[in-house]
Parts: C-alpha cells; structure tokens; sequence
C-alpha cells in the first residue's frame, strides 16, 4: 500500500497593525490560491504563534509606527520574525514589515536624508537579481518616510529613484517589500481620505493623483502580483 503524504499547512500568519487594516489584494489574492488568513494584530495584545508548524507562511503588513519606537508589541514582533527565519517558513514582509525583516537582518532603518517621502504610485526597477521576479520597470503603491540597508547577505531585487532599496531576499524564502502591492481602489481611497494630513511633503502625491495613479497601473500590479505570489509559495 502506497504511504500516505501528510497534507500541506494552508494556513498563513498575518500581522496586521491597525485595527483597520486589511490584507487587500494581496489576501484575496492568497485566499483564491487556497491559503486561510490567521490575521493577528500583536498591537492589540493578541499573541502570535510558538508552535509555527500549521503555517505555510509569514505575512507581515505596514502600519504607521516605525520599527525603531521602543513598544513592547514591536519587540515581540522583531523576536518572532526570529523565530519565523530560524523555522524556515516563508517570510513577506510589506512596508513596515520589510522594515522588521531588514531590522532583524541587523540593518538600519532610517529617515532620507533629504527628508523626502513617497506617498502614492512611484517606479521600481528590476536589478538583475530580480530579473526573475519583477517587471523591468513597475510603477506601485508607496506611503513610508523611512527606508530600510540592504542586510548582509541580502540580494537587492528592485530599487527606487527616492528610496534606493525597494525588494530583497534573504535565504530563499524570506523576502521585503517596501511598496504596498495590496492596494485596491477602496483603500487607496481610505489611505489619502483618512491620512490626508500626512500628505505634503515634496514629491508626495495629492489624492486625486494616487486615483487616477492607481486606475492607471493597478491591473499590472495584480497581473505581477499573482505570479509573485506563486513564486514566494513555491
């Protein structure tokens, strides 16, 4: 009689920092490839997982704190991703989640020099490293006034005209994001209604912009994040 193959976890871990925060395109995009969301939000003291092995993945989304504020729930958060990297699950971190990835990784996450920030859709560029993995050139979703060094032993993947490090991997299945690829049309929206006294800094973009951004280039962005996806979940 042929052994029976155990069945692979399909359940993904997701951090989220705002209690209205939501997984967006990138979750429903998860969902359509069979995973379940198990969407915790440490802020609010709900504890994250010891026992990582009914995980497919890691999944850690932004939020408007930096990774450099001294709060007890982003300590134990840097101490998860720990846990996470040294189980080998596949680690996405978005935004502030790439931000605790390259922390982790003993980089340094900082302000511009220039103090500029992005807010609303900006170019990335494949690196050669990346060529596999990301268009030559995308334009996508950004809203941070931090960035993150590449960490030793990191693979830079994209890179930006205003924040040089856009996308890297470390190992083979950890990877940051500093764009924001879950972005809908609903929360584009919320983001520039609700977050409107942020929006100001040069080169940052007006909400009627980031609309008429996002109706422009969303549907490359789903179309790259669908293979994207696969491929972190290989």
């Amino acid at each position: 009689m042929a052994s029976k193959t155990a069945p692979s976890p399909s359940k993904i871990l997701t951090i989220i920092h705002k209690e209205t925060s939501v997984a967006g395109l990138v979750g429903s995009k998860l969902i359509d490839q069979g995973y379940q969301l198990d969407i915790r939000a440490p802020i609010f003291g709900e504890p994250l997982p010891d026992d990582l092995e009914n995980y497919a993945a890691a999944l850690v989304f932004g939020g408007p704190m930096s990774v450099n504020d001294d709060e007890p729930y982003l300590h134990k958060e840097l101490a998860w991703i720990r846990q996470v990297l040294a189980a080998g699950l596949p680690y996405l971190g978005i935004c502030l989640g790439a931000q605790m990835l390259a922390k982790v990784l003993g980089a340094k996450v900082t302000h511009h020099d220039d103090a500029l920030e992005e807010i609303g859709y900006y170019s990335v560029y494949a690196t050669a490293a990346g060529a596999g993995l990301f268009p030559p050139q995308m334009n996508i979703y950004q809203w941070h006034k931090e960035g993150f060094e590449l960490p030793d032993e990191a693979v830079l993947l994209a890179r930006g005209d205003t924040f040089a490090n856009q996308a890297f991997r470390w190992g083979d299945r950890a990877y940051g994001l500093q764009f924001h690829p879950e972005m809908t049309t609903e929360m584009v929206d919320f983001w520039s209604t609700h977050g409107a006294d942020l929006i100001g800094a040069p080169d940052t973009q007006t909400r009627p912009v980031q609309l008429q951004n996002h109706r422009r280039y969303s549907a490359a962005v789903d179309r790259w994040l669908e293979t994207f996806l696969k491929n972190w979940l290989a």
